[in-house]
């Protein structure tokens, strides 16, 4: 695909997100989808329909569009959101003047439906599959959101995924051919993640001694993220570096399991954290654990690598893929011992840290940062567009 540029001729976009930066977020997809509308706002007319309680508004180029659904459950939740999506678009494409919708993931696929005879793209960021393997297999919402994720890879013009692994996912789980799907990955705004901070300081405010190594987990507190996984590793880590702290910043249904687990153990659970905490607990900590049993492409990793911090991930999906082992990264089996080993390792040589984050920073800059890949995205419009 080429990418040298932009066409000439502006387009006008529909973005259909259930979550945004400037609206309702849940996870790593406000930040992508948000980043992406943001950069191709510089070239063309975006309008992103998203979920919030707020007035219509425009931000960095880009309109929002805001509704609020209901539902008994997220299927119903979800088909009311696109519903509302829909009428709202509709008002405003009276004369049919946009060029291409673009649907993120499973939650707006009833809105694809009703506007599939236009020029449609859809993005996953993700599957249920993939969120929550075979252990939800006969759970009703998970068939049901499964069939939304074959329904929109049939009916959309072309598919996009973030990275090699869940192009081979869906194309295995829902038959899309090969010929409909492109590889486009997320990308970061590196300065957004970089604070010329005191890590003492930071540490000492937690109840940390100030040249104590300090690891930081940063995620949902869900099954997917394996931040079971990473409370065992620890649990090896501490016996024989009796110093060492971890950070688990985030919420979710496993964390009373998790702070069981973690009893007389240094670990410090943070629940919800907000941006500028996050950004001052990232530039303090001394290595980044991302534990994921599955992980499509792993946001966080761009983040530590623009912070410069050294990481020590699954190797699983975009993580394995992204990350050369030894040279910018340490991946390993997303298993207790092997984590223990991987964060053992960094531990004893702390320089490695220092030298696998850098040498991070600079892949970032050379394959993740937006507007290159704000380029390749609009080559794929032109191809939907014909």
């Amino acid at each position: 695909m080429q990418t040298e540029g932009y066409p000439m001729e502006s387009l006008k976009i529909a973005f259909f997100c259930w979550e945004s930066l400037y609206g309702e977020r849940v996870g790593g997809l406000a930040n992508a989808a948000t980043n992406l509308a943001t950069t191709l706002a510089h070239h063309h007319e975006i309008h992103y329909f998203t979920r919030g309680t707020k007035n219509d508004q425009i931000i960095n180029g880009v309109h929002y569009h805001y509704c609020q659904p209901r539902g008994f459950n997220i299927i119903e939740y979800c088909d009311s959101m696109s519903h509302q999506m829909v009428e709202q678009f509709n008002a405003i494409d009276k004369e049919r003047s946009f060029d291409l919708l673009h649907f993120h993931d499973w939650h707006p696929v009833q809105a694809l439906h009703l506007l599939q005879n236009r020029n449609t793209l859809l993005s996953y960021h993700s599957t249920e599959y993939g969120r929550n393997g075979n252990q939800y297999g006969n759970w009703w919402e998970y068939k049901e959101i499964s069939g939304k994720e074959w329904y929109g890879g049939l009916i959309a013009k072309r598919i996009t995924t973030v990275s090699v692994t869940l192009k081979h996912e869906v194309m295995e789980l829902y038959h899309i051919p090969e010929w409909k799907c492109e590889i486009i990955p997320n990308g970061v705004v590196p300065r957004q993640f970089r604070a010329d901070i005191d890590p003492g300081e930071v540490k000492r405010s937690y109840g940390i001694h100030p040249y104590a190594p300090l690891i930081l987990f940063i995620g949902r507190l869900v099954y997917q993220k394996g931040p079971d996984i990473l409370i065992d590793a620890f649990n090896k880590v501490h016996q024989n570096r009796w110093d060492a702290h971890l950070i688990i910043a985030g919420d979710g249904s496993m964390r009373q399991y998790l702070e069981d687990r973690a009893k007389n153990l240094p670990v410090h659970f943070l629940g919800y954290t907000s941006d500028s905490d996050y950004i001052r607990i990232l530039n303090a900590c001394d290595i980044v654990v991302i534990p994921s049993r599955n992980e499509p492409f792993g946001l966080v990793l761009l983040e530590a690598w623009s912070a410069e911090k050294g990481v020590v991930a699954s190797d699983v999906g975009g993580l394995s893929e992204n990350i050369s082992g030894f040279v910018d990264g340490i991946t390993v089996h997303p298993d207790p011992d092997s984590f223990a080993w991987g964060i053992s390792a960094l531990l004893q040589e702390p320089h490695n840290a220092i030298t696998y984050g850098k040498q991070g920073s600079r892949k970032v800059k050379r394959q993740f940062l937006w507007e290159p890949i704000g380029k390749q995205m609009t080559d794929l419009y032109s191809l939907v567009i014909g």
